[in-house]
């Protein structure tokens, strides 16, 4: 009877969560570290083959800025069918990122990296707790958030071809606040839908499916920041 009693049944699903939060977040950690250990490989110890790499093959840019997309899109198909499948996906996403800041990298100081970092950390993880904790509902703000992303990427793009300085800012600065929101929404998200699907769907699929969304958010704060104090340092 015990067994079936409420009490310890909550316990269980307590137990149930915390572990899937510990391993989303895990994974989400891992992915920030490999690409934080592949920039620092690629602008140190393999700096003269990556450039004579990107001299040589004018494709290469290409492909550092649409695999992601499509690995992204094969984490989202994959990562509950074959979580073996979508953690391997999560990390080549992860040192593809790697490689595309080194590639930015040199366009900045270092105490701009560093700051950039540590904002985008402390927003982060500031964030992601209320999301976890909050007994607030923030779905109809990340919706916003959503929607605004999608007006926001199309002003980058205009901003891409008219290339002014000052439109840059304010862009880097709206999207800052964008994926501030987005993260808590996701941290939220990626509770409910554990707690609502955790049962009939695989649990590390699931935790590889919230990391890549929360590392996702987190990369995006740290390039809009970096974008950020860089601007800083030329004014």
């Amino acid at each position: 009877m015990d067994e079936f009693s409420p009490n310890r049944r909550v316990v269980n699903d307590i137990n149930g969560l915390n572990s899937f939060l510990t391993r989303m977040y895990g994974l989400m950690t891992l992915a920030v570290l490999i690409s934080a250990l592949t920039a620092w490989l690629v602008m140190g110890v393999f700096a003269k083959q990556f450039t004579s790499f990107m001299i040589n093959n004018r494709w290469g840019i290409w492909l550092i800025i649409l695999l992601p997309i499509f690995l992204t899109f094969g984490i989202s198909f994959n990562a509950t069918r074959s979580p073996g499948l979508g953690f391997v996906l999560l990390i080549i996403t992860s040192i593809v990122y790697g490689i595309t800041f080194a590639f930015i990298a040199g366009a900045y100081t270092g105490t701009d990296i560093a700051t950039a970092f540590v904002s985008s950390a402390g927003i982060f993880l500031t964030m992601a707790l209320i999301g976890t904790c909050s007994h607030r509902d923030f779905a109809r703000a990340g919706s916003f958030a959503s929607a605004a992303l999608i007006g926001l990427i199309i002003a980058m793009v205009v901003n891409f071809f008219l290339q002014n300085p000052a439109i840059d800012y304010i862009l880097s600065v709206i999207a800052v606040i964008i994926f501030t929101i987005l993260t808590a929404w996701d941290a939220q998200r990626m509770k409910n839908i554990y707690l609502e699907y955790g049962g009939g769907a695989s649990t590390t699929g699931l935790a590889i499916l919230g990391a890549l969304q929360l590392y996702l958010d987190f990369i995006n704060l740290f390039i809009n920041f970096l974008d950020i104090f860089g601007s800083s340092d030329e004014r």
